[in-house]
């Protein structure tokens, strides 16, 4: 199974008032499978996509109902040392860090800007067991409306080198683990296209095979269409929200169109 190095995104759920409703979208959309929900662990239920397990979805923890939102955890060898660096660069803890049976230890966090992510101190689960392929985690990126907040912290908390998108249009920072040059996540800075309502927040991109067929599978199953399908040097993509609120985009990575943006040492 695939070892993640620190900071480098392992995983990702999320939290749906109708798990069913939740399990039937993603089924359909992206061709999840899923397993026995655990109920020792709140009924998590794991999803997968060609018997790897690829993402986790379960009900809200008493007290914590809400809008449903996909959650990506960062690798981390000491969750409990990666919390205490997330305190000490100006970021917060939504769930201190917590020991998952033999699966491995977890903790709840935000950046300073309020986009919450998950840390993950892998046990017997180390992650996802397949990514870049048809129904599995593609990508990430941190929405935030002060980049110079969220980029001052993530190197405090993780072992990043960051390099800045050559583009006009946007702000958009990639970010690499430590010895390796493949890009891990990406940072965007809002702008006035996005309401003032709309909170920092993490995007997952799932991998599809065909981005326009996903789209359309999604939008019959009630999930909104936020824009896309559009052509990328990446692949083609869309951003959607499901039927209860989550937020995620689709790429497909076969389908690339233009050059790749350069990018400066930030």
């Amino acid at each position: 199974m695939t070892e993640f190095p620190e900071g480098a995104p392992c995983w990702a759920d999320a939290m749906f008032a109708d798990l069913d409703g939740a399990k039937r979208f993603y089924g359909d959309v992206l061709g999840w499978t899923f397993g026995e929900s655990a109920s020792e662990y709140g009924n998590y239920t794991q999803a997968y996509a060609d018997g790897k397990a690829v993402a986790a979805v379960v009900p809200p923890m008493p007290g914590s109902e809400g809008q449903s939102a996909w959650c990506v955890y960062l690798a981390a060898a000491d969750a409990a040392a990666a919390a205490e660096k997330v305190k000490a660069a100006g970021g917060g803890l939504l769930m201190e860090p917590m020991r998952v049976g033999d699966f491995g230890t977890m903790a709840l966090a935000t950046e300073p800007t309020g986009a919450v992510f998950g840390i993950w101190q892998p046990g017997q689960h180390k992650g996802f067991e397949k990514v870049a392929e048809p129904g599995a985690y593609a990508w990430a990126e941190i929405f935030t409306r002060d980049p110079a907040a969220t980029d001052a912290f993530l190197p405090r908390v993780f072992p990043y080198t960051a390099r800045q998108m050559v583009d006009e249009q946007i702000d958009f920072k990639i970010f690499t683990v430590e010895g390796s040059e493949d890009a891990v996540l990406g940072r965007m800075r809002m702008g006035d296209e996005f309401p003032p309502q709309v909170p920092s927040y993490v995007n997952v991109y799932f991998t599809v095979a065909d981005c326009d067929a996903t789209v359309e599978k999604a939008r019959a199953g009630g999930a909104t269409v936020r824009f896309g399908p559009m052509d990328s040097p990446f692949g083609r993509f869309a951003a959607l929200t499901d039927p209860q609120g989550a937020n995620f985009s689709v790429i497909d990575v076969t389908r690339t169109a233009g050059e790749q943006p350069k990018t400066t040492d930030a």
